[in-house]
């Protein structure tokens, strides 16, 4: 099974459909989309509808920090992600924030585990972004045996991280669309990207593909039409700087 891993679409339809169509005609037969459907752009609610409807044929979803705040707008405004929480409350339907409400913060799919941030604390949305982080993450998640496989979000970068038959962690930065070999002896995590707003001064949409049965894995980046992302954001009234990081890919 050919497994496509979404992540951070950031209420970002064009780089969400985009990275829909580029998996599908890449083969993908099941679709994940591991956390922050919404926050910072102007889609919440066209990209949660296609995430239910993605539910609906067998998607496996999972919840965001975004999401969560999205149900439950803070209440003093600490952070720039803060900032579009309520506007995203108020957009959404009740029904659809009751979907956001109701999504797991982990699952493990045989020997794979799918969450947004950490599992060492998924609630606590820790960003697996060094060596220390990763290795946290993994040692939690060791506690499921069959887990040999980490899949999550949140940093909005592409990262490997791997052990081999010792305790020391790898750390590989990864080409898009060079296919890798993830052996199951070995144990792997990886962050997938973001779909809706990379932060590596490419402004192209990222995403992954996992053979499960050939055990390969390729990370993507999708050309989209960002600058109407970006439009549309500054239409919405929104904070600018969003606009401005989907442009610059920061």
């Amino acid at each position: 099974m050919k497994l496509a891993l979404l992540s951070d679409i950031h209420a970002n339809i064009q780089a969400f459909e985009a990275c829909l169509a580029h998996a599908r005609e890449r083969g993908a037969q099941q679709f994940a989309l591991l956390g922050d459907l919404v926050g910072y752009g102007a889609d919440p609610v066209a990209v949660v509808e296609r995430a239910q409807a993605l539910a609906a044929q067998g998607a496996f979803l999972i919840k965001g920090n975004h999401d969560e705040m999205a149900v439950r707008p803070p209440a003093v405004v600490q952070t720039v992600g803060d900032s579009t929480a309520a506007w995203t409350h108020a957009q959404l339907s009740a029904e659809q924030r009751s979907f956001l409400d109701q999504l797991p913060l982990t699952l493990q799919l045989q020997s794979m585990l799918l969450l947004h941030a950490s599992a060492d604390g998924p609630a606590l949305w820790r960003y697996v972004d060094d060596e220390r982080a990763a290795s946290a993450s993994m040692d939690a998640a060791s506690a499921m045996p069959e887990v040999r496989y980490v899949f999550g979000g949140h940093v909005h970068q592409q990262t490997l991280f791997y052990r081999g038959a010792g305790t020391s962690l790898m750390k590989f930065i990864p080409t898009a669309g060079v296919v890798l070999p993830l052996p199951r002896h070995r144990h792997w995590l990886a962050t997938v990207g973001s779909v809706g707003q990379p932060r590596d001064r490419n402004p192209q949409a990222m995403y992954a593909l996992f053979d499960t049965e050939k055990l390969q894995f390729t990370f993507h980046r999708v050309a989209y039409d960002h600058h109407a992302a970006a439009v549309a954001i500054r239409q919405a009234a929104l904070p600018a700087q969003f606009a401005d990081r989907l442009e610059l890919g920061r």
